[in-house]
């Protein structure tokens, strides 16, 4: 790999930047404030989210990606450039740009994608699926005859892949993962306490507290702040693990079952490779305390928790573009616009 390229996670949540050599070498939230008088930027990433729920109301702290795709291009664009030209500054020599995009993704979302790295600089764009850039950058070698399974649980959604020979053999999407975790835990608490809590407090509730009940060594409690829908005044409580079961497992079923069909459509030798190499979790939401557990048991199989889950897809992806004439799906030369499969 040349030294001006790089790999880009275009996450729902969080974008992470990397390049083969030198690892992870941005992480920022996916966020932009903009002044709604002046219709101007004033920050992106950790700038702007300090500003969530604290800014005047003609600051407007949003987040332009939404489940894994592009809902706001001009933020979006905004938001690459601003990465990108922090982490690579040659004017001479524009760089070659993987980005890892969710397996469903339509061509629609895809064209959205490469236009946004387009402006950025970029001289040649590549597109790699989610769970694929998830294998690579968590050291499995997918271009042998042995099947893998993926699960990729990132912000705004849920890659499930069986892989083998440099490509995909069956995969799904599904919009389910981190961020779905954290609006249900919300909606959860203000429906059990009866009091209204942030998006950010939801978040840290799904990190230090929740757990699927498989794993019955695990009980947290954590006091949280908020305000109270009966008395409309501050409020703190104590909420433990057992108070988020319910949610937790709505949506950790959702991601079982899809992953269960996944399953169920692969062919019998994958799945004898699958069965004896046990499934990966890879993303953000793998961290979540008892769902390797959950999905052990309702698969059958070993699950295990990639070494590195949140920046494996930004590594793979960043490796994908030295092993290119390898990958034989879900890897795609989008340069101009119009994708090439290798």
């Amino acid at each position: 790999m040349a030294q001006n390229d790089i790999g880009i996670d275009l996450g729902t949540t969080t974008i992470i930047i990397a390049q083969e050599g030198k690892g992870v070498v941005l992480n920022q939230p996916s966020v932009v404030a903009v002044d709604t008088r002046k219709n101007s930027v004033l920050e992106v990433g950790d700038k702007a989210l300090a500003m969530v729920g604290r800014t005047p109301n003609y600051i407007s702290a949003t987040f332009p990606l939404k489940d894994g795709v592009i809902s706001d291009h001009t933020m979006t664009r905004e938001l690459i450039c601003r990465f990108v030209n922090q982490v690579y500054s040659s004017h001479m020599v524009k760089p070659r740009v993987a980005v890892c995009v969710p397996a469903a993704i339509t061509g629609i979302e895809s064209d959205a994608v490469v236009e946004a790295v387009v402006a950025a600089g970029a001289r040649q764009v590549y597109l790699i699926d989610e769970p694929i850039a998830a294998a690579l950058g968590s050291g499995v070698d997918i271009t042998i005859p042995d099947g893998r399974m993926i699960i990729d649980i990132g912000g705004g959604t849920t890659d499930i892949a069986v892989l083998s020979l440099g490509g995909k053999v069956k995969a799904t999407s599904v919009r389910v993962a981190g961020n779905h975790y954290d609006d249900e835990i919300l909606k959860h608490v203000r429906a059990k306490f009866n009091i209204a809590i942030g998006q950010r407090t939801a978040e840290e509730l799904k990190k230090h507290v929740a757990c699927c009940p498989q794993k019955a060594d695990f009980n947290e409690t954590m006091e949280i702040k908020g305000r109270s829908l009966l008395t409309g005044l501050p409020q703190r409580i104590n909420v433990s693990t057992s108070d988020l079961y319910e949610p937790v497992m709505m949506l950790s079923e959702q991601i079982g079952v899809a992953a269960h069909q996944v399953l169920e459509k692969t062919p019998p030798e994958l799945a004898g490779d699958i069965y004896r190499n046990g499934v990966m979790l890879t993303g953000g939401g793998a961290q979540l305390h008892g769902l390797p557990e959950y999905l052990s048991q309702e698969l059958k199989v070993e699950v295990t928790v990639s070494p590195d889950p949140v920046n494996c897809v930004a590594l793979g992806t960043a490796m994908s573009l030295s092993l290119g004439d390898k990958l034989e799906t879900g890897f795609t030369d989008a340069t101009p616009r119009i994708g090439r499969r290798h």
